[in-house]
């Protein structure tokens, strides 16, 4: 296995977690941002006003796009699969 064979499973790996991971990390940004300004404008401190939302935006956000994580994550792991010969065979 050469060096470049290492770095495209290392670089493939990152962009299958990156696009699994992003759908949910974007929703719980976007709450936290509205949920902040609606903070800073109202004077409201609550802790658990922050909190909530995020975790119902992220569990939405993972029922709406988990077909496309779980395609994702499918696809990385079915093509890992399937280069394993390539992978293992000498030089």
């Amino acid at each position: 296995m050469t060096q470049e064979t290492i770095l495209d499973l290392i670089r493939d790996g990152l962009m299958a977690i990156l696009l699994a991971s992003a759908p949910p990390l974007l929703m719980g940004l976007v709450v936290g941002v509205i949920i902040s300004v609606f903070q800073a404008v109202t004077s409201i401190q609550e802790p658990t006003l922050a909190f909530i939302p995020k975790i119902v935006a992220v569990l939405l956000s993972l029922l709406l796009f988990g077909p496309f994580i779980i395609t994702t994550l499918r696809d990385y792991f079915i093509n890992l699969y399937n280069a394993i010969p390539y992978l293992i065979t000498p030089r």
